[in-house]
């Protein structure tokens, strides 16, 4: 187990704050949150580049903060690749590998094993300046790995890539994770953390917002920018009067009047809801139904995504509803149509 306790340092005007984390032998945690939160920063102090102020990195028991960055059994990789340029894919590989007392044969099949899991057998004979961007960065992963680190880090490793190198890059980081190698991964975005991760850390301003399983900060989230971040777009500012209920509900009132019904009265007379695109139904006709949030509008956009659309409904309020395929081709739904959509007091959480 890797721990992360209470790590802050500042940089300038920057401040990371009392940073805490414990990941598990095995786990893929991503660490999530926009440009200048601070994730590359904690990813150089985990593997020594840079000293903390405060607090002690501690790996399976053993306190390696004051460990050199040679001996720190981390391995990083950083979003520009950083290979040789002199030396071949081979070269570039084996590397790490001349330190370690192995034979040359040992060596030979040490590079074979790494090419095959990282598929650049076929480049070990190039030099890096003629290498795609997804080849090279498969070629980084290789060379690390060789090092045998307990800790894979990785600095935004899909940024730069195209979609087709993109998927193929997050199907060999699954498989050395499968393996058993804990990677900590730095990303901003939120589809990459949600496919790839078992543990998401979310990081602003240098501090650590929430962190737990995907499924947990997304459908949950703790705060506004954690809500944004994971893709909710149905936040709306409430006003409520807590005294007043209707058949055991609580209503809050929007800016513009829409009230939205909940279950739990609000810790605050003004808060935020949020309403997962998701959880919301969309008809052509006013249901007779356990959701007591119904309202009419019509639809000013569809988006097509991978697994279905997501529609904006404009009512009182604008709604993003996701939908699927079959949806859209069944109520034929097409911008400018009048739609209702529905959803139980229950889906409407508080931020």
């Amino acid at each position: 187990m890797l721990e992360i306790k209470e790590i802050s340092k500042r940089l300038g005007d920057f401040h990371l704050k009392n940073i805490s984390l414990s990941i598990n032998k095995g786990d893929y945690l991503t660490l999530l949150g926009l440009s200048g939160a601070g994730k590359t920063v904690l990813l150089e102090i985990l593997a020594g580049l840079i000293t903390p102020d405060e607090g002690s990195i501690h790996l399976d028991g053993e306190n390696i903060s004051t460990m050199s960055i040679q001996k720190r059994p981390m391995g990083l990789v950083y979003q520009d690749m950083a290979l040789f340029p002199h030396m071949t894919v081979r070269k570039n590989i084996a590397y790490g590998l001349h330190k370690k007392g192995l034979s040359g044969k040992q060596i030979k099949e040490r590079v074979a094993k790494l090419a095959a899991q990282a598929r650049v057998t076929h480049l070990l004979n190039r030099h890096p300046g003629t290498l795609s961007g997804g080849e090279a960065q498969r070629v980084a992963l290789a060379r690390t790995l060789a090092s045998e680190p307990t800790v894979l880090l990785l600095d935004e490793p899909l940024a730069s890539l195209d979609v087709t190198l993109r998927h193929e890059l997050r199907d060999l980081l699954k498989e050395i994770n499968q393996s058993g190698k804990t990677i900590i991964h730095v990303t901003h975005d939120y589809m990459e953390a949600a496919t790839l991760s078992k543990t998401i850390a979310v990081i602003e301003n240098g501090e650590l917002l929430q962190w737990g399983k995907p499924e947990e900060v997304f459908r949950n989230p703790v705060s506004k920018f954690v809500a944004q971040f994971s893709g909710i777009k149905n936040i709306f500012q409430c006003s409520f009067h807590p005294e007043e209920q209707q058949n055991g509900l609580f209503r809050g009132k929007t800016p513009n009047g829409l009230l939205i019904k909940v279950i739990e009265p609000p810790a605050q007379n003004i808060t935020h809801l949020m309403i997962p695109g998701e959880d919301i139904i969309v008809s052509e006709q006013e249901l007779e139904t356990s959701a007591t949030n119904q309202y009419h509008g019509f639809i000013k956009e569809i988006i097509t995504l991978n697994h279905g659309a997501e529609l904006i409904i404009s009512t009182a309020e604008d709604f993003s509803v996701i939908v699927s395929k079959n949806s859209v081709r069944n109520l034929d739904l097409s911008p400018a149509k009048k739609v209702w959509i529905s959803f139980k007091a229950s889906a409407v959480k508080y931020l």
